[in-house]
């Protein structure tokens, strides 16, 4: 599907958005005045260590689709971007932990837990977890408590035992099933996927539509449209981590593989999956159909997530 000319360049979407929500991260940290200033540090240190801020990116996206000229709709957006890059900030440090991924690197700079130490990540990660709900929760720009109370809700789902935490359960006991012989099927594969990396995917989206005002039916085809692009991201890394290196993905690559975790990889190869990442994409695209030029940008990043190199 083309995109308009007029429509910015996803690479100058991705950045702009990333620059306001990391501008917000840095003032809110910045503005904390605690005495727990180490744990402050590493906070910031895990929220600002760069990073594509896609699921940031959905969030504005989908706000400026459902309220385009209207700042305090982006104003609020951003309250719920920010909350979400906490909460996938939090699963960072912790799946970087000995105890789970028992990576040194993260987007080219050394873990929190090797920053800092140990116990200082593990509470880095608990802090940001809960500072995300506190965050929605403190009225912002005209945010209705019902909405804030359902911001809160969609983000504890997407984040708790049935969504991310929960899929990287399933992760962990994965890898205890490979070390016994008996790997993941493809549809076990693709449900702990769906929890680990697509509940929040899907979140983001629809966490922006109802910052801005948006109607249960936008707010329904945001989720038609976020669901099958969760699985492709997850397609999409699972690709590079066969195919990148370690200084372009700015993490450990191959890891994927020697650990024995479960991989689409593993399902399709690589040509396969690269065709089942395209194939999803091109469902979650057509999700968007009825707002035509007003959903280029969420388009635009639906390409994106196929198509990165990192």
């Amino acid at each position: 599907m083309s995109v308009s000319d007029k429509v910015a360049p996803i690479s100058s979407i991705i950045a702009d958005d990333a620059k306001q929500v990391s501008a917000f991260l840095e003032t809110y940290f910045a503005d904390k005045t605690g005495p727990a200033k180490q744990l402050l540090a590493a906070m910031s240190y895990a929220s600002l260590n760069g990073g594509k801020r896609i699921r940031a990116c959905l969030c504005l996206s989908a706000a400026r689709l459902v309220a385009p000229d209207d700042e305090q709709a982006l104003d609020r957006a951003i309250i719920a971007a920010a909350a979400l890059e906490m909460v996938h900030a939090y699963s960072l440090v912790h799946d970087d932990l000995p105890a789970m991924d028992d990576a040194d690197l993260r987007r080219g700079v050394a873990a929190t837990h090797v920053a800092f130490d140990e116990a200082t990540a593990i509470l880095a990660g608990d802090a940001l977890q809960t500072e995300a709900f506190d965050l929605l929760a403190t009225p912002h720009h005209g945010l209705s408590a019902e909405n804030a109370l359902t911001l809160v809700k969609i983000l504890a789902s997407a984040s708790g035992v049935d969504g991310m935490a929960g899929g990287q359960m399933l992760d962990l006991l994965a890898d205890e099933r490979a070390a016994a012989g008996q790997a993941l099927s493809q549809s076990e594969t693709e449900i702990m996927q769906a929890m680990k990396t697509g509940a929040l995917i899907i979140a983001a989206p629809m966490m922006g539509a109802i910052a801005a005002g948006a109607s249960d039916d936008v707010i329904s085809d945001l989720r038609d449209f976020a669901t099958p692009l969760g699985l492709a991201f997850q397609i999409a890394d699972d690709l590079l981590d066969v195919t990148a290196d370690d200084e372009v993905a700015g993490k450990p690559v191959g890891r994927d593989k020697e650990q024995g975790k479960a991989s689409f990889i593993d399902f399709y190869g690589v040509d396969g999956a690269r065709q089942m990442a395209a194939d999803l994409m091109a469902k979650s695209v057509a999700a968007l159909a009825p707002y035509h030029e007003k959903s280029a940008p969420l388009r635009q990043i639906a390409h994106f997530v196929i198509n990165r190199s990192h």
